[in-house]
């Protein structure tokens, strides 16, 4: 599945607001070895240069396009593609910082795990999560896909991401190898300026495997039936504009 660049960056400040909450929780000062796992454009790394400074961070994904529009926003930083369920860092590092990716990686607590044991002693791997799956954003996107003619292409849920394991598993997973992790959730609320914007959002992310399973000919359908299930889920607000929740899930572990 090939991502947009540029479609992502449409919502930047919305996006990038969950990267810095995750950033402020990171109980390091300095850090020699960081790693920001699924960076996209850059807007996260940006975050973690800022702080830890340019020759100590890398940015991983594994997309061309968003390596190059990360690169062409970073010149000079250290930017490599990977695929996410198998790196590992060729040495031990003092931050795994993880934005907005691990929900994409099959059996990603066990990735977690595996990153966890790549750590040096006080090391920290923080990651962050879209937990909207049973949001009206998401599940009509499910709707459309098994009402039009592309029906064959969703039945069964085989596009549909699976959702986040629960809680506990996470602790059960990194807390035996961990000093300390917590684990909470925030849901932020944004108003847009309509539901067309909500599809455009979504556009950059989730939505993304559904037109490409309805395929291109499909597109500018599948988009309209979509759109106006929105509009009747988001009703505007008293300005007019509509408010899309998205709920995250945080992850801070701190390596024993």
């Amino acid at each position: 599945m090939a991502w947009s660049p540029e479609q992502y960056v449409k919502f930047e400040d919305e996006r990038t607001r969950p990267a810095r909450d995750l950033l402020a929780q990171v109980p390091l000062d300095r850090a020699a070895r960081v790693f920001d796992l699924g960076c996209g454009p850059g807007n996260s790394t940006e975050l973690l240069v800022a702080r830890f400074g340019k020759d100590h961070v890398t940015g991983v994904d594994s997309d061309e396009a968003m390596l190059a529009a990360a690169r062409q926003r970073m010149p000079g930083s250290r930017f490599a593609q990977a695929d996410l369920g198998q790196w590992m860092p060729d040495a031990p590092a003092d931050l795994l910082y993880a934005n907005a990716v691990f929900q994409w990686v099959p059996e990603h607590v066990a990735v977690l795990s595996r990153l966890m044991d790549s750590l040096l002693p006080g090391g920290v791997l923080a990651v962050q999560m879209p937990d909207n799956l049973t949001e009206p954003s998401h599940t009509l996107m499910e709707e459309t896909g098994l009402a039009g003619p592309w029906s064959d292409a969703f039945a069964g849920g085989k596009v549909k991401r699976q959702p986040l394991p629960a809680p506990q598993r996470y602790f059960d997973a990194l807390m035996p190898k961990a000093a300390r992790l917590d684990l909470w959730h925030t849901v932020y609320y944004h108003p847009l300026a309509n539901a067309a914007a909500i599809v455009d959002w979504v556009k950059g992310t989730g939505l993304r495997p559904y037109l490409d399973a309805a395929g291109a000919q499909n597109h500018e359908a599948f988009l309209a039936d979509y759109t106006a299930r929105v509009a009747a889920a988001y009703p505007p607000m008293a300005d007019g504009r509509v408010l899309l929740r998205f709920p995250r899930l945080f992850l801070v572990a701190v390596k024993a």
